[in-house]
């Protein structure tokens, strides 16, 4: 044995998307589904660990032998769940991703347009986005389907077959990728530099919870009062409706094309009086300064930390990491001189203060962010 392929099928009710695999592959009912895989470019085998059936041993052992490669498209997902799974973390190294691989080649970061630009025999299924989404997500509770929350395969025992398939073909694409692209192979170094990667986000970093938990507190808060000064000077049911601001000002003499961030800037500049301050708020009501303090909250694993905030190979044509969930890579600055002081009224709840001593809390809370990551 030299080489398995390998994909998973899963379930949790967390959503993916926002939390990202590690916090995914945290959740309380997380499950591992069907466990797809070929040996040495054999004949796919799919696990059915709902129906009792278990991976072999010898397969099991393979996921931790650095000597044995496990092959994944994305295999980072499959590593972190399969971590979860076998109780344990497996150590990146003899994982080789075969979308790393692909974007190496400045191919496609989707299992499916890579199937398309190689012109694969087998193509990865259309048919299992809907499979997925039946299977491996939450249900919405109705009277056909007598108030269930979530789809077991005996309520749908053809579509469970299908996701079976669909699985074994993921598998399929996944091999003849590797053997197409098996002429321009990634340079050692380069898979070395991949399991570093994994490393550093299996690592993680420690969130300031409170900090977090406190700004988002903050923010609805301060956006509460903002708003409702807005309604009091204009008398509009939404003064953040564009069109509805857009009736008012025109009404007020100010002639708006556009509120984009830009416009609204040179109109607090050329205006006086009720409307500036209300161009003000509006300012204020658009600054999205929590965003990243909700991704912390959604991405935050039991550790008390988030992962997986660095995707390797993000960008194909120069190589470069991209960042996810967080994105680390685009924070703001801060340059508040009394930055530890501003940092401690957040962390205590004294938003009465800080509303006093700033004009922007917004901006208060944007030049935070950085200061919610913990180093060691």
């Amino acid at each position: 044995m030299k080489i398995i392929s390998i994909d998973i099928e899963t379930y949790a009710s967390a959503n993916l998307g926002k939390t990202g695999v590690y916090r995914y592959a945290a959740s309380a009912d997380f499950e591992l589904l069907l466990f797809g895989y070929a040996v040495d470019f054999g004949a796919v085998q799919v696990v059915d660990l709902t129906q009792g059936e278990q991976i072999p041993d010898d397969i099991l052992q393979a996921l931790d032998d650095p000597r044995i490669i496990k092959s994944a498209f994305n295999a980072q997902f499959e590593r972190v769940c399969l971590s979860r799974f076998v109780g344990h973390r497996l150590d990146p190294s003899g994982w080789h991703c075969s979308r790393v691989w692909s974007a190496t080649l400045g191919l496609p970061l989707s299992l499916k347009d890579v199937g398309t630009v190689l012109g694969l025999d087998k193509q990865k299924l259309t048919a299992g986005k809907e499979l997925v989404k039946y299977f491996c997500t939450p249900c919405t509770l109705t009277k056909t389907n007598h108030q269930r929350t979530r789809n077991f395969p005996y309520h749908a025992p053809d579509k469970w077959q299908d996701f079976k398939y669909y699985n074994q073909r993921d598998v399929e694409v996944e091999m003849e990728i590797s053997q197409k692209l098996r002429r321009y192979p990634v340079p050692q170094s380069e898979w070395e530099l991949y399991w570093m990667d994994q490393r550093i986000n299996d690592r993680g970093i420690e969130i300031d919870q409170t900090l977090v938990k406190n700004a988002i507190t903050c923010d609805t808060t301060f956006r509460e009062h903002y708003l409702t000064k807005s309604q009091k000077l204009t008398g509009l049911e939404n003064p953040n409706s564009p069109i509805q601001l857009k009736n008012w000002l025109n009404e007020h003499g100010v002639q708006v094309d556009s509120l984009a961030k830009a416009a609204v800037s040179d109109l607090v500049q050329n205006t006086t009086g009720d409307v500036k301050e209300v161009l003000n708020l509006r300012q204020l009501l658009s600054k999205s300064s929590i965003k990243k303090y909700v991704a912390m909250q959604n991405a935050i694993c039991p550790d008390g930390r988030v992962h997986g905030l660095l995707q390797f190979y993000g960008a194909t044509r120069t190589g470069r990491w991209a960042g996810r969930l967080v994105q680390v890579q685009n924070l703001p600055r801060n340059s508040l001189p009394e930055l530890r002081a501003v940092r401690e009224l957040v962390k205590q709840g004294n938003f009465e203060i800080l509303g006093m001593l700033y004009d922007s809390v917004p901006d208060v809370l944007s030049q935070l962010i950085r200061t919610a990551f913990i180093p060691k």
